[in-house]
């Protein structure tokens, strides 16, 4: 077969970050993706600690400072809008060591520095996998066939590499008992350095200004079960949980009901108990993940590279790279998931008693963080 081929499903953040360290590698590398074009509608994220270490061997760390929001303050306001509590979400810190910016630009900047690397098929995804001893041989929902060596599933939290080679994704899917919804909207945001936060128990609602096209974000708590393609459903269930409960609720509970480009899910504890079998691996919210607010995207970057690197060091034994991969990599998703309850505690307190509670410990640290220092480098 020549050069070492990878096929990687998923241009995403995990997968774009593979494909370029293993083109780099030597490997001959390609991506397989199922969306025409990249959501606009996440929510901003860190890149920080060892996945800038890794944006800056990408030399894409001056495009994600392009990029990156100013916000450095989180601000809780009242069912009329009025600030209740406002506390610095940035100690002094070094501007080349972490950076938010739109998760959409993010995966544009990877996605990027992967083209220079790999072939990207777009439009396309896996629908069948078959693999020996030597390589696997995959079929495409195009009615295409090609053969590989290793195949990665970068593809998310309802992973298709995952169902064919693992099973169903109830086998490792768990409902955390919320549902999370993104989408841009034409809201004012106010100070660009403010994350704005609202609360009733139960529900969460923010207006992120984003690097100039804000954003909101619906985080709240149901047990009901909702097909998340459905519109209508989706429609509904906000409109439920939000309309006539203050604030900016019915002013962003319209826009949702009319948008396209939005994204929405049930929060989702995806535990894959080995992440491998055979020539296929999992890598990203594929592999293991809370699919909350948290250190997702940083994890996906290092997982990604330490994958490349356990290839790297282990050119000729598959087998024992990518357990050497998992071992690096399963005590970060392990530590995320054990926040994560925490988090959602912080972001949507359950009851009127809880919520009391969060606003009570947010005083008490906001009168104990020193502002920020560093402030003007988010700009």
């Amino acid at each position: 077969m020549g050069r070492k081929s990878v096929l990687i499903s998923g241009a995403g953040i995990a997968g774009s970050t593979a494909a370029y360290w293993l083109a780099r590698n030597g490997w001959q590398v390609t991506v397989v993706e199922k969306a025409e074009a990249m959501r606009s509608s996440g929510n901003p994220i860190d890149v920080r600690g060892d996945a800038a270490s890794v944006a800056h061997r990408m030399h894409i760390w001056p495009a994600l400072r392009e990029k990156a929001t100013r916000v450095d303050r989180l601000v809780v306001v009242d069912e009329t809008g009025r600030p209740r509590i406002a506390m610095d979400t940035r100690q002094a810190s070094e501007p080349d060591r972490e950076v938010e910016v739109p998760r959409a630009d993010l995966a544009a900047a990877l996605l990027s520095a992967a083209r220079g690397e790999a072939e990207i098929v777009v439009g396309d995804s896996i629908s069948e996998l078959t693999q020996d001893e030597a390589g696997v041989d995959v079929r495409f929902a195009s009615g295409s066939t090609r053969r590989f060596q290793l195949v990665l599933g970068a593809d998310g939290l309802h992973s298709a590499v995952r169902r064919l080679t693992f099973g169903p994704e109830e086998n490792f899917a768990s409902p955390f008992g919320m549902y999370v919804g993104t989408m841009r909207t034409a809201l004012d945001a106010g100070d660009p350095r403010e994350l704005r936060l609202f609360n009733r128990p139960g529900i969460s609602l923010s207006l992120h200004p984003g690097a100039g096209h804000p954003l909101a974000a619906f985080i709240f708590r149901s047990n009901e079960h909702l097909d998340r393609l459905d519109p209508q459903a989706r429609k509904r269930m906000v409109e439920s949980a939000y309309e006539g409960r203050g604030w900016i609720c019915d002013d962003v509970t319209a826009e949702w009901a009319a948008a396209d480009d939005v994204y929405f899910d049930a929060v989702t504890r995806v535990t894959v108990p080995v992440w491998t079998r055979g020539r296929v691996s999992l890598l990203g919210d594929a592999a293991d993940c809370v699919s909350l607010l948290g250190d997702g995207s940083s994890n996906a970057i290092i997982g990604a590279k330490t994958l490349a690197d356990a290839l790297a060091a282990h050119p000729a034994d598959h087998r024992t790279a990518l357990t050497a991969y998992e071992a690096a990599q399963r005590p970060l998703i392990r530590a995320a998931q054990r926040r994560a309850g925490t988090n959602s505690h912080f972001l949507v307190p359950a009851s009127r008693i809880g919520l009391g509670l969060r606003n009570a410990s947010m005083r008490l640290a906001s009168l104990t963080r020193r502002p920020s220092e560093h402030a003007d480098a988010q700009a």
